[in-house]
This record gives structure tokens, C-alpha cells and sequence, in this order.
């Protein structure tokens, strides 16, 4: 007789490099002998992968971590384990808030996961908070998409936004070598993967600090350089990069995207306020008139690019005047999509410490007429596709409507037409669009 596998079930919060993180843990844990379990109740490991960017994201990890720590008091051999960044900040005090955790470990240790566990098999409580150097990563995630993959480029940051507690969980950034990125990619060609997107909480600095320099000075490894590097690998068909910062945005990376015929004419990169004075105290080292030459560059080589971004209300001092800023950026750009979130002030940086905080009335108000406004512009952006052929590569069947299949643009709008996943699933198939909402789109494959 066999015994059962033991099961375990991963949540997680926060951003895209969490769920490469968490991808990366669960093929880990695979390896080790462990099923997926859909039920974290039917689990006999739960794992929280966690974000600290907004308090809110922090407060939803302790109410489920305090269900489970509930169960554990029952049943002994419930493993929980806390990982990303909120463990990464709170370290051995999440020991003490919540005493039945087996195991704490920051995002730099996500590739470490299996030896942690066999500590804690053997009867330990393991902190792993410590930084390391990440070591050239080459376990095979279990990816959620069959379709698409994320890749990450560079791990940490250097910025000193502050706002954000990043670089305090993350680490000072670290560059993968091109050839590690370019053989994994190479791989997840062979698995049948048709889209990679390469990642980086600042993936303009990507190259900054792997050694050697041109003639004339330059880095050898840029972000447009590995573009370059990468993009004739047979079988991934798109390419796409994100989180961009406006500091680093060079016109030789927008005209490489124009000219490389998989790059995705796609681009997210955060304004996170339309006011010169907010972006100063923010310390992102630009102007608000420098972002709107990088979108006008962006467009002059690509005129239909898509356009995301991400933008911050209610930061510490902002004015109604420097609010409305904002907003006129939004209007005057007129992006696909921007992700907005209220100020919340974040352990160990500096905005946390200022006297000038706002209520949140004034945040909650300003975070609802920006959301009126972005959805407003989002849906004139989706005006353009009407009527037009966009190819569309299939990823799932649409979970609401089950004839239907869904896949993204090039664009990187969702869309959806009748067909059958399992004669689509990977493949590109060029839909007329009939109907166009917000941020999604119906048509007819032609």
C-alpha cells in the first residue's frame, strides 16, 4: 500500500516576482514528494508568500495565517511557513506574534526552500532572513500558464524611493548572466512555452553591475542588449519586460522594441505622481516633463503602443493642486491602464516618519476620483481596437463562458473569442473585434 502524498498549498500576495518566487517554491516542493492541494484546509503545508508594498496586502496575510495557526493547535503536523517580503521585514517577531510558524524566509531564499524544510522536518523553528548572494537559479518552476512565463532578470534594488520597502526585502541588485537567462528561456521554448516576460523591480538596471564596458564606455550589458541576446530563441514568439523606471528609459531600448519583432509594443512604467515637488520627496529622480518625453518617444516610434503605469495618491503633503497634477497627467497621456493605490506609510522608510500624512478621507476621495478617471481613459484607449485584427495568443479557456477562450494582444489586453482550448491553447490566432469594454475585448477569430 502507498501512503498518500503529502499536500500542500501555496497563496500569494503582491507582485509578479512573488509568483515567480512561489512557481519556483512549488516545483520545489513537487520535487519533494508533495501534491497540489486546491483547499489550504485539505493542506498538510501551507505556504504564504507575502508582500508588504500596501498595509492591507500585510493585514489579509495575518487573518489567513491566523486561521491556520487555529488548525495547527489540532493537528501538530500542519507545517506553515511564511515567506516574501513580510517575512523578510518582520524576521523573528512574526515568531513571536504567531508562535506556530515552522519557518520565516525572505524572497532571497525562495530557491533555498528545501533545504529549510528538511531543518524543520528534523524539529526546528527556521528564521531565514539573512541576505545571501542568490545563486544562479536553475530549478524548473511549476508555471500556472502552460502559455506564457515569467523570467527573472535582475533580483533587488537600488532605488531609495521613499515610499518603498523594497529594497529593505529585496536586496541591492543583483544581474543574472545573459547565457543563465538565455538557457532558460531556451528550456521553456522546449516545454512549449510561447511567451516569456522578463522581469526586474527596476529591470532598467538590468546589466549595471555584471562586469565589462565598450570602447566608448557603455556597459556591455544593457536591458536593450539582452533584448537583442535573447530574442531569435525558436518557439517564443513574444517578449515583453516590466517594472521599467523612468530614470533609466533610454530611446536606444524604445527603438530596439520597435525594431525587434517579438517585443510586445507594451510598456508599464510608473509615473506615481504628475507634481515635480511629490516626485522630488519621493526621490524617483525625474520630472514629471522627462516621463512625458519617454511616452512621446515611445509613441513616435510606435504610435498604437499600449501604455500602463502605476501612480500613488495621498502621498505624505500632497495638496489638492499637486493631486490634480496627477490627474491631468492622466488625462493628457490617456493610458491603457494605471494601477493606483492610497499612500500607506511602510515600516523602515522614510515617508512613514514625516509629519504631514493625510487623512484617509482626503486618501480614500483622491483614490476614487482617480480610479473614475483611469477607467474613463481606459475605455476610450479600447475604442481603437474596434473593428480592427489583433492576434491574440490563447491561453485558457474563459472560466465564465467555457465555449469561449481567452488570450492577450499584443497590447496586453485581455480577449476573448468562441473556440475550443485544446485545439487553440499556444497558438495566435487573429480575431476581428466586435466589442470593446475597458480593459477587455470580444471578436471573431478570421
Amino acid at each position: 500500500m502507498t501512503a498518500t502524498p503529502r499536500r500542500y498549498h501555496i497563496t500569494t500576495f503582491g507582485c509578479q516576482m512573488n509568483k515567480a518566487d512561489s512557481e519556483r517554491m512549488a516545483g520545489i516542493l513537487e520535487n519533494m514528494g508533495f501534491a497540489w492541494s486546491e483547499d489550504p484546509n485539505d493542506a498538510d503545508l501551507i505556504l504564504y508568500n507575502t508582500c508588504t508594498i500596501r498595509d492591507n496586502a500585510e493585514q489579509r496575510v495575518y487573518s489567513h495565517l491566523g486561521r491556520q495557526a487555529h488548525r495547527k493547535r489540532s493537528n501538530p503536523d500542519l507545517t506553515l511557513v511564511m515567506a516574501g517580503c513580510v517575512a523578510q521585514q518582520e524576521g523573528e517577531t512574526l515568531l513571536r506574534r504567531v508562535p506556530e510558524l515552522d519557518l520565516v524566509m525572505g524572497p532571497q531564499h525562495a530557491n533555498r526552500l528545501g533545504d529549510l524544510l528538511e531543518q524543520v522536518f528534523a524539529g526546528s523553528q527556521v528564521v531565514a532572513t539573512e541576505p545571501v548572494h542568490i545563486m544562479e537559479d536553475i530549478t524548473k518552476p511549476r508555471r500556472d500558464s502552460r502559455v506564457s512565463a515569467w523570467v527573472n532578470v535582475i533580483y533587488g534594488c537600488n532605488e531609495r524611493c521613499t515610499y518603498c520597502v523594497v529594497p529593505n526585502v529585496r536586496g541591492v541588485e543583483q544581474s543574472r548572466t545573459p547565457e543563465a537567462i538565455r538557457a532558460e528561456m531556451e528550456e521553456l521554448s522546449r516545454q512549449g512555452y510561447k511567451e516569456v516576460t522578463l522581469l526586474g523591480q527596476n529591470i532598467d538596471a538590468y546589466g549595471r553591475d555584471l562586469p565589462g564596458t565598450t570602447p566608448e564606455g557603455r556597459h556591455l550589458h544593457t536591458l536593450t542588449d539582452l533584448l537583442y541576446y535573447v530574442h531569435d530563441i525558436p518557439g517564443i514568439e513574444r517578449l515583453r519586460f516590466a517594472t521599467s523606471h523612468p530614470r533609466y528609459f533610454t530611446e536606444r531600448l524604445i527603438k530596439a522594441c520597435a525594431e525587434l519583432p517579438k517585443v510586445c509594443e507594451h510598456f508599464h512604467i510608473p509615473f506615481q505622481s504628475g507634481d515635480n515637488e511629490l516626485l522630488k520627496a519621493m526621490a524617483r529622480g525625474y520630472t514629471q516633463e522627462k516621463y512625458r518625453r519617454i511616452i512621446d518617444t515611445i509613441r513616435s516610434y510606435m504610435p498604437d503602443a499600449s501604455i500602463t503605469a502605476d501612480a500613488i495618491v495621498g502621498f505624505p503633503g500632497e495638496t489638492e493642486e499637486q493631486f490634480e497634477k496627477t490627474l491631468k497627467l492622466i488625462e493628457d497621456i490617456g493610458f491603457d491602464l494605471v494601477n493606483t493605490a492610497a499612500y500607506s506609510p511602510r515600516p523602515s522608510t522614510p515617508a512613514a516618519l514625516w509629519e504631514n500624512q493625510l487623512s484617509e478621507e482626503v486618501k480614500a476621495d483622491r483614490l476614487q476620483r482617480i480610479n473614475h478617471l483611469v477607467n474613463q481613459k481606459a475605455a476610450e484607449r479600447s475604442q481603437r481596437y474596434f473593428g480592427r485584427v489583433e492576434e491574440v495568443l490563447i491561453e485558457e479557456q474563459n472560466p465564465k463562458y467555457p465555449e469561449q477562450v481567452m488570450g492577450r494582444t499584443r497590447g496586453n489586453r485581455l480577449a476573448f473569442c468562441a473556440g475550443d482550448i485544446n485545439e487553440l491553447k499556444g497558438q495566435i490566432v487573429k480575431m476581428k473585434i466586435t466589442e470593446v469594454r475597458p480593459f477587455s475585448l470580444t471578436g471573431v477569430p478570421v
